[in-house]
């Protein structure tokens, strides 16, 4: 859906005489040209009509993965989950998921196809690094609960992990990414301040573990349980060699402590989507908030844990949220020892929650 449609005719050549042999994934929603009355959003008659040119340009008969690429508070969520169902009974996809959507947009998404009966999301597709972390407070926990797989994109925050964006050093902003949008690398604006100071000290990290920027930022990535797989977008194959590189690397605890250090949990320090904005109302005389304005995570509770096994850097631990909400709470322990770390508060107990249910 990229470039007019342009990247699914690419695709479609490239997958000639192979496509059992590949999980084929792309997304409806925005518009592909200009006049988009009618022509995008997650209407039943946007998306019948997308699927069909989609499956056109692709050159095939049926889709594995059609995410909806952002919320529309225009259009029921019945509506939109009614016809993704319509779609994979039809044969035309295979399954349905979702793409930078809140987490209580997925709750919401996941009760009505449970009552409806309609299929429900079964992927969400959210940006991620180590300098955007806002989801780590309440979606990727959501997604844990409702057993999604989670794909995130943008592990190099645009370009800022990339290791060429450095502090006091000139930047063009005629050129690459920072000519898409200026705004975001421009080091004489007050709020990007805190991104060009993370990312010296995250450059620290990557040379104490003997690796790149890049690759410690995708190794990040990976390490949280809840995440299934990671989107790059190298120009280069001396860019992809590098970022493979990550999936053999392990972070120890002593490296996510001190990226924990640097960029708190569940904090943004960057606009991660300059595409989509909730549709949250302000009264005239109160202006909405600055958006680049760190987010702090919310308070911990007991109630309503849940757990789920998973492990961190090879160490086996559970994994605690309430609902509705993300605790942030990681449950490790050996040898009958228990400690539980709150990663949105970074506080540390030897004594067990009360209300842990393995």
């Amino acid at each position: 859906m990229y470039s007019t449609g342009e990247s699914e005719e690419i695709v479609g050549k490239a997958l000639k005489g192979r496509r059992e042999d590949v999980v084929l994934a792309t997304k409806v929603h925005f518009p592909l040209h200009d006049d988009s009355r009618n022509r995008s959003g997650n209407s039943r008659r946007w998306i019948t009509r997308a699927v069909e040119d989609s499956l056109r340009r692709l050159d095939t008969e049926w889709i594995d993965l059609y995410q909806v690429h952002r919320p529309d508070h225009s259009t029921d969520i019945e509506e939109t989950l009614w016809v993704l169902s319509d779609l994979v009974s039809a044969g035309k996809i295979r399954a349905s998921g979702c793409s930078t959507f809140p987490a209580e947009d997925i709750v919401e998404a996941y009760h009505v196809a449970e009552r409806r009966g309609y299929g429900r999301f079964r992927t969400e597709q959210p940006p991620y690094s180590m300098i955007g972390r806002g989801i780590e407070r309440s979606l990727l926990p959501t997604c844990q609960r409702l057993g999604m797989g989670v794909l995130t994109w943008s592990p190099l925050a645009f370009g800022f992990l990339s290791g060429k964006i450095r502090k006091n050093q000139p930047i063009d902003l005629t050129s690459g990414r920072a000519a898409i949008a200026p705004h975001r690398f421009d080091p004489s604006l007050p709020a990007n301040a805190a991104k060009f100071d993370a990312v010296e000290h995250l450059i620290e990290v990557a040379e104490g573990n003997g690796v790149s920027l890049p690759e410690l930022a995708m190794a990040f990535v990976t390490t949280h349980p809840a995440v299934t797989s990671v989107i790059s977008g190298p120009r280069t194959m001396e860019q992809l060699d590098g970022l493979l590189k990550a999936a053999d690397l392990t972070l120890d605890d002593a490296t996510l402590d001190r990226i924990d250090e640097i960029v708190p949990p569940g904090t943004d320090l960057w606009d991660t989507d300059a595409a989509w904005r909730p549709p949250i109302p302000h009264h005239p005389h109160h202006p909405p908030p600055p958006t680049h304005r760190p987010l702090k995570p919310s308070p911990p509770s007991a109630r309503h844990q849940q757990a789920c096994n998973s492990s961190r850097g090879g160490r086996k631990m559970k994994v605690f949220g309430r609902e509705g909400g993300d605790d942030g709470l990681f449950l490790t322990g050996g040898s009958g020892h228990w400690k539980v770390v709150n990663r949105a508060r970074r506080c540390e107990s030897d004594e067990p929650p009360a209300a842990v249910h393995p």
